[in-house]
């Protein structure tokens, strides 16, 4: 529609109180950005030396297309939206539009002049069921869209910048971390006692239940001759030729199986790595290969959609879902693991999110990697480090069981040993989150959140330095 002028009106224009309605248009403009609609909210729609209130007024008088008013008693006596009803009520008449404005009750508010009798969406009880109605309203009224979802990513930056203020109080730490607590003492190169094809050997080994490295004519392991027998038939018996301390090795190598100490590091790393990925898959997790490495899904065998995983210590149990439907498609949370020994053994995890079609006999990954990170740029964005973090807690959860452990089998009888609950470690400041939501409101959105958004990280697509990465428990984020 023009007003006038080749103008092309398709701006959505959010009049609200600033900072009142701060949180609240910081979670609605993106997510109406995301459905390809233009979003002006003076929050970031404001150049340096721009006249604020005249840019304000001219956007809302040539390009507006609709604005959407915020209402609550304190918003409706502010001046600056005043002044903007009385501008958008001249314009319903002018564009012949009886909708142009869409009220939005965001608390129980006093009838004003001019607005009275409209139809409010309510977003007083969940801000995403008051999404579902605005676009149902939106795509109704044929407002245009004028772009294919690209979210402006100075929305996340502002909030990041305004979310967090330091308090001088101690604060409780989650890494991504787990601790390795235990290993086998000993590894051992074992070799077949009679002749025997090398690549059947290596074809064997890659698919073998246990960690094995292929070291010259045999295999380095903590696995016993016994472990190997009926796998490596094809190969034939295996003897014990060399042990070792696993600590001694991996400090300072072997000189008998011709083993030097960096090599040594980098080959307890690989059995670690296997160990870890071997259990998973055996578990029933989804493997899935990532540039960097493996990573493993949860998959619709262990858990249905929507459903809670209950996680946290006792008094302080909490639930988050680790499968769900979004936007058509089927996401499914998940982690590869990184081993290290440095500074101590541990396995770091790197949150995965895995999109697939929806399909009740098979899981149909989407192939394309474009279209994966597409999908996870624009429904995980949304997903603050609270969000994040009860996943991660979730998955080990899964895992676990009822166990404060989990065992990696590797053979002799014996596994490593890994702490399920991420290392912590306290901070002597607090960073605490300004914009506060509860638990109900992080797992009810359209892509399972919704509320005010808080500090968040989107998935990493690149390889991120080997770094603690934490994340906040504090009482803000503990459901009794």
């Amino acid at each position: 529609m023009a007003n006038g002028s080749a103008t092309i009106r398709e701006t959505i224009f959010i009049s609200k109180a600033t900072p009142g309605d701060d949180p609240f248009a910081l979670w609605l403009a993106p997510r109406l950005e995301s459905e390809g609609y233009k979003v002006f909210a003076d929050i970031l729609s404001l150049d340096t030396g721009d006249v604020w209130r005249r840019k304000i007024t001219d956007t809302l008088q040539t390009e507006a297309v609709k604005m959407l008013l915020c209402c609550s008693d304190d918003t409706l006596a502010r001046r600056g939206v005043i002044e903007e009803i009385g501008i958008a009520e001249d314009l319903a008449k002018e564009l012949k539009d009886p909708n142009f404005i869409l009220p939005l009750k965001m608390k129980r508010f006093k009838k004003v002049f001019g607005i009275g009798e409209l139809q409010y969406i309510n977003f007083e009880n969940r801000w995403a069921e008051g999404l579902a109605e605005l676009l149902k309203s939106l795509e109704r009224q044929d407002v245009p869209k004028a772009s294919k979802g690209e979210i402006n990513p100075n929305w996340a930056a502002y909030q990041r910048r305004q979310a967090v203020s330091l308090e001088d109080e101690p604060e409780v730490l989650t890494s991504n971390w787990l601790r390795i607590l235990s290993a086998p003492d000993k590894l051992y190169l074992l070799e077949p006692t009679g002749p025997f094809d090398v690549e059947t050997l290596k074809a064997r080994a890659a698919d073998f239940v246990l960690p094995v490295i292929v070291h010259e004519r045999g295999l380095l392991t903590f696995a016993s001759p016994f472990d190997l027998e009926e796998h490596f038939l094809s190969v034939g018996r295996f003897e014990a030729k060399a042990e070792t301390a696993l600590s001694n090795f991996m400090e300072h190598g072997s000189e008998t199986m011709g083993i030097e100490a960096r090599d040594a590091k980098n080959m307890v790393v690989n059995l670690f790595r296997q160990a870890w990925e071997k259990h998973m898959s055996a578990k029933g997790f989804y493997t899935h290969a990532y540039a960097t490495g493996a990573a493993h899904h949860v998959d619709a065998s262990q858990i249905d959609l929507n459903k809670r995983i209950s996680w946290g210590r006792q008094g302080e149990r909490r639930s988050s879902v680790l499968r769900n439907k979004a936007r058509g498609k089927i996401w499914s949370y998940g982690v590869s693991a990184q081993p290290s020994l440095f500074p101590w053994p541990h396995y770091r995890m790197k949150a995965r999110v895995l999109f697939s079609e929806e399909d009740k006999n098979t899981l149909k990954v989407i192939g394309e990697k474009k279209d994966q990170h597409r999908l996870r740029r624009s429904i995980c964005s949304s997903w603050r480090n609270k969000a994040w973090h009860g996943r991660l807690m979730a998955f080990l959860e899964l895992l676990a069981g009822d166990s404060p452990y989990v065992d990696l089998p590797v053979g002799g009888g014996g596994s490593i040993t890994v702490d399920a609950m991420p290392v912590q470690v306290t901070s002597p400041k607090t960073a605490r989150q300004v914009f506060v939501q509860n638990e109900e409101a992080e797992e009810e959105d359209l892509t399972t959140l919704s509320g005010p958004p808080v500090v968040h990280d989107t998935e990493p697509d690149a390889e991120e330095d080997d770094q603690l990465a934490f994340e906040k428990e504090s009482d803000d984020d503990r459901v009794s």
